[in-house]
């Protein structure tokens, strides 16, 4: 039998969660359009970073292709950019929803689920993508070279910036769901051989190409971050879950 005060509890939760939702993502929307502006007067530096690093010979096959790609460029560094803000709104139900988070406890998830996002980023910029993509190109040879299209290749960098963002945030959430009594460390270690097929499914779904080597460059970081996160259990959740 289901217990209705129970089941009214967790619909209430819900509406407070997409409802928190849907205005965060309004919000975050507006707020990037001034940082997509922004977004968009440093695109070509940035496209010129990435082929340097990379070597990728880029290529428009198309007339409006090239504006549309540094649009889309722009406006992903925008989205990047007004991030923070629509962490901390989601984040800001915790306290309402769940009286063992206090404002000080969402404000400390808050920052780090931001510097963990942008460490993501970062990591994939600066390490993973351009060994990534210096893989790919190792297949060419003299009869074969490789010239890509610029919207394709924008596509393929953000894809991997964004997925490492968001993977980063795998100890953050697993302490949260820990904090909020959810989960806890022991039984996410009894079921550590199913977390490992999950991280190979989700390096899978969010790479961008299917070759294995791109793959092992999300999956190893990501397991990585598996481990890091039931430490971060084990250490800042020793005391008794409160209700």
């Amino acid at each position: 039998m289901i217990d209705g005060h129970h089941s009214g509890g967790d619909s209430k939760r819900m509406l407070i969660i997409l409802e928190a939702l849907r205005s965060a993502m309004i919000r975050t929307g507006l707020i990037a359009l001034p940082f997509a502006a922004l977004g968009y007067a440093v695109s070509d530096p940035v496209v010129k970073y990435l082929h340097q690093t990379t070597g990728v010979t880029l290529a428009s096959f198309s007339l409006p292709e090239a504006f549309f790609a540094y649009l889309t460029l722009s406006f992903s560094i925008g989205v990047m950019a007004s991030l923070p803000y629509l962490q901390f709104k989601i984040l800001s139900v915790l306290p309402r929803m769940y009286p063992s988070v206090s404002s000080r406890d969402m404000l400390i998830f808050w920052i780090g689920s931001v510097l963990l996002f942008y460490t993501g980023a970062l990591f994939s910029l600066f390490v993973t993508l351009p060994y990534g993509v210096k893989f790919l190109l190792s297949y060419g040879s003299e009869t074969l070279q490789a010239i890509i299209s610029v919207k394709r290749f924008i596509s393929f960098c953000l894809m991997f910036i964004f997925g490492f963002g968001l993977i980063f945030e795998l100890p953050l959430v697993m302490i949260v769901l820990g904090w909020i009594g959810l989960v806890d460390a022991a039984m996410l270690g009894r079921y550590r051989r199913y977390a490992v097929l999950a991280i190979t499914i989700v390096s899978a779904v969010l790479t961008p190409t299917p070759d294995l080597f791109n793959m092992m460059l999300m999956t190893v970081p990501l397991y990585l971050l598996f481990e890091i996160g039931l430490l971060g259990m084990r250490i800042f959740l020793k005391k008794p879950q409160r209700n």
